[in-house]
């Protein structure tokens, strides 16, 4: 399936589990997603499985949003909670849309759980309460996180999976890796079927060293090693640091929330001559996350940043992450989007793309983690190895022949899916009154509560904004409001034109 495709898929409504190899563009479809499903006006959460690859989607975690936090399983008395959480109940009823990013590590109980409170508060017995659902990931990367557990809990096993049954839209291009001997070793490993001369590839880079051109990045399983190379490079360096510390804003607990999620370090201490990262997207500026390059320079306090992959120096501004619930900033946090780079460890690589990595697999300890690391080079030329142990080369057995089905589910789709994008209707909004719609919000609940009817059979939330926009003064002016209509107006219209009588 072309990008196009399962982009058509997911504007048309269906929910999917869009999925394909490393570099095959699930993150680019999925931005164009959400770009556009916001000019429709739907409501989006955006989250994904952990804190790191939500701050790649600018969302949150799948755990913050869902109100569930570290629980485990759903007692009575959460459910009673969750029935009489108006917060909560206001965060399901005005979403259309769930997006669930790096799904591959999401523990199946999990899915269950978020699919049982979104029944509970939209009042629906229909998966996930009606919303559409978007899950992103690649089954053959990191596995969710087992303690003590001898069978992973992978999300598509889950009652919630196959209750919803998602379109599957699996992507078949390729834009990290350029061909050649590396992308034959990772698209055998995907097929299980290593031969002797896959095994070779990789020994021939094993001592391998780069060139004084290159600035390579050092993968490694452990956080220990890690911080151990970075501080001792730095340390190295014969000249005077700069410290750039953190400033945040926001309640305590949501800014830890933040944070747990974010790759730039609280203190940041840089010299002339380290090796840095970039951990954020600018396009504008030249940089994406995990763009490599060495500060050579300070200008007005900044840090000066010449990029390894063109040789472009980038004055290094202050970045911003959110987090927003809801619709609303509930945290703050900026620094330099930057962190030293001669090393990270390979969990935190997932997403990123990298000209050349030095790669130590001689203690990976889960499937996945050697083909999550080899995955993120683009080409073999790139690759350096320290060592290889016997489960760097190893997926999880489970998923070979999941992926099979998968891929002859998508072909199926892709056969009767034009590679166009539909014709939508974008409805054009006057500017919103934002307090006008907080009172139409406020009297949704109120009046779903009262007639014990989930909030968006009351009125959609495109509906209010169309309402909040325009300020209908009669019924017949109500009426027109797409997605309203006699009906609705018959139940409903004197209580709204009182409350939009009061703005307009």
């Amino acid at each position: 399936m072309t990008q196009r495709q399962a982009l058509r898929v997911m504007l048309l409504g269906d929910s999917v589990f869009l999925t394909g190899a490393p570099g095959a563009g699930k993150t680019y479809v999925l931005n164009q997603f959400i770009e556009l499903a916001k000019k429709q006006h739907k409501t989006l959460a955006v989250t994904a499985s952990t804190g790191i690859a939500a701050t790649h989607i600018n969302g949150t975690t799948i755990h913050s949003w869902s109100g569930l936090g570290i629980k485990e399983t759903l007692t009575a008395a959460d459910r009673k909670w969750l029935a009489e959480n108006d917060r909560l109940q206001k965060r399901y009823n005005g979403t259309d849309i769930l997006i669930i990013d790096e799904v591959s590590m999401l523990h199946g109980k999990r899915l269950d759980m978020v699919n049982e409170a979104a029944k509970l508060l939209r009042k629906s017995d229909a998966p996930f309460g009606g919303m559409q659902v978007i899950m992103v990931g690649d089954l053959f990367q990191l596995p969710p996180v087992s303690r003590g557990a001898s069978a992973v809990d992978f999300a598509h096993t889950s009652d919630a999976w196959k209750e919803l049954n998602p379109t599957i839209c699996y992507i078949h291009e390729q834009h990290r890796q350029a061909g050649g001997e590396l992308l034959d070793v990772l698209q055998a490993m995907r097929t299980n079927d290593i031969q002797d001369y896959h095994h070779d590839v990789l020994q021939e880079r094993i001592g391998k060293q780069p060139s004084e051109a290159q600035v390579v990045t050092r993968l490694y399983s452990h956080n220990i090693d890690v911080d151990a190379i970075n501080s001792q490079q730095l340390g190295a360096i014969p000249s005077q640091s700069k410290v750039f510390t953190m400033e945040h804003r926001g309640a305590a607990a949501k800014v830890e929330q933040l944070m747990r999620g974010l790759l730039a370090p609280q203190e940041l201490e840089l010299k002339i001559g380290a090796e840095v990262m970039f951990v954020a997207n600018n396009f504008g500026a030249g940089y994406v996350n995990g763009s490599r390059g060495t500060v050579v320079g300070f200008k007005n306090d900044l840090p000066i940043v010449k990029l390894a992959r063109n040789g472009k120096e980038i004055t290094v501004e202050m970045h911003t992450w959110a987090l927003e619930e809801d619709g609303k900033k509930r945290a703050e946090a900026s620094q330099l989007p930057l962190r030293l780079a001669w090393a990270i460890t390979i969990h935190k690589s997932q997403g990123m793309s990298l000209d050349a990595a030095m790669i130590d697999l001689s203690r990976s300890f889960t499937p996945g983690m050697g083909y999550v690391a080899l995955s993120r080079v683009r080409d073999l030329q790139g690759l350096f190895l320290v060592g290889v142990n016997r489960m760097a080369m190893q997926l999880h057995p489970e998923i070979h022949e999941l992926d099979a089905w998968l891929q002859s589910a998508s072909a199926e789709i892709a056969r009767v899916t034009p590679d166009e994008l539909p014709e939508i209707a974008v409805p054009e909004l006057m500017e919103v009154d934002e307090a006008l719609l907080t009172a139409l919000q406020n009297w949704r609940f109120a009046r779903a509560k009262k007639d014990n009817v989930p909030a968006y059979i009351v009125a959609h939330n495109t509906v209010l904004e169309a309402i909040a926009s325009y300020k209908p003064t009669d019924e017949t002016a109500l009426i027109r409001v797409h997605g309203f209509g006699p009906n609705k107006a018959d139940k409903y219209a004197p209580e709204i034109l009182a409350i939009t009588k009061q703005y307009s």
